[in-house]
């Protein structure tokens, strides 16, 4: 490896973050006019024009905010928390294509390492809960331990029958594998069967991966109305907004990880010249989190008992039976590519 190449792996490290970052406090902006257009009312549109500067009046609102220690705080646990939440959620982007000759770095085994480091996150929330010398922190912690727990499950089954078709843990090469998936199936109606799983695993994923970033329905771990803020009770100023950041980037890393595992990533026609790939990965991406500010303005949050139940008696039999029925077509070669 030249020095150009470490430097050009710098430039696109950057470029990464830049965008993430952008794209999250503007998430925010974007997630509260949605809301307020499900509740009929017009959201935050005082703060520049239509509302564009409110996400850099809220940083600089909570950098200058005066931030409070616990006195019975576990010093260095309480800061680490919040860095391992924020840093998680950023270093899912190294592996996700976002165009064909563009991403961070191409590795093998790249699902096993973005179920590695959407494991890792949840490290910081319990951290954060144990840390904070609070009841109500600690109460949302062990409610994100076992929730995370409850749902990483069905979130690595459900990747199992994309890995299965498409022969490879890379993102990449699952994304080639799509561009195939069609021609396969015509000269096969009977390939047509390898959508069914695929589809069935789409809705586990998306389920689990609610779960997983703690979005409503399953913000449990910071329910309001229980607990206080939950996890995050005990967080101010700058603290406080690291965990914010990292819910937001890790909401953008999953539907980029939804758009390049189940819609073809960067794939699509060439409508817009050298920057098709680009337009489609951000067109997708930007479905997958309206769908997220969707679900939030629409669906009421579970019951813990309810969110526990449909984790392990409905979820979890409904990926297992998936995979075995994914795992029988491959057998039988029924809808997987010859490549694969």
């Amino acid at each position: 490896m030249t020095w150009m190449d470490v430097l050009w792996a710098v430039v696109r490290i950057l470029i990464v973050m830049t965008v993430a970052l952008g794209g999250m406090a503007y998430l925010t902006l974007f997630e509260r006019r949605v809301v307020g257009f499900f509740q009929r009312r017009p959201g935050p549109n005082r703060v520049g024009w239509q509302g564009l500067l409110q996400p850099i009046a809220d940083g600089v609102k909570l950098l200058f905010k005066q931030e409070i220690v616990p006195s019975n705080a576990d010093r260095f646990t309480y800061f680490l928390a919040p860095a391992i939440s924020l840093t998680a959620a950023f270093m899912l982007f190294a592996v996700i294509p976002i165009q064909s000759n563009f991403m961070i770095t191409d590795i093998n085994v790249a699902l096993i390492y973005v179920l590695a480091m959407s494991s890792l996150g949840t490290y910081g929330i319990i951290l954060a809960g144990w840390s904070s010398g609070s009841k109500y922190s600690f109460l949302g912690g062990l409610r994100s331990c076992s929730q995370m727990i409850s749902y990483e499950l069905s979130l690595g089954l459900s990747i199992i029958p994309v890995i299965l078709y498409a022969g490879t843990f890379s993102l990449n090469g699952i994304v080639l594998a799509q561009q195939s998936f069609w021609a396969h199936a015509i000269a096969s109606p009977l390939n047509l069967l390898a959508a069914i799983p695929i589809m069935i695993a789409f809705i586990v994923f998306m389920i689990s991966i609610f779960a997983e970033t703690n979005r409503a329905p399953f913000d449990l771990p910071e329910a309001e109305n229980e607990l206080v803020a939950g996890y995050h009770t005990e967080y101010s100023s700058m603290k406080f907004a690291m965990f914010f950041l990292g819910e937001y980037v890790a909401i953008i890393a999953a539907s980029a990880l939804a758009a390049t595992v189940f819609l073809g990533g960067w794939l699509g026609p060439e409508w817009f010249g050298p920057i098709s790939g680009l337009v489609w990965f951000v067109f997708k991406t930007g479905l997958f989190i309206f769908l997220y500010v969707w679900v939030r303005a629409t669906v009421p949050r579970f019951r813990y008992d309810q969110l526990m139940r449909f984790g392990w008696l409905i979820l979890l039999p409904l990926a297992l039976v998936n995979v075995v029925l994914m795992a029988t077509l491959a057998v039988f070669g029924i809808g997987i590519p010859p490549a694969a």
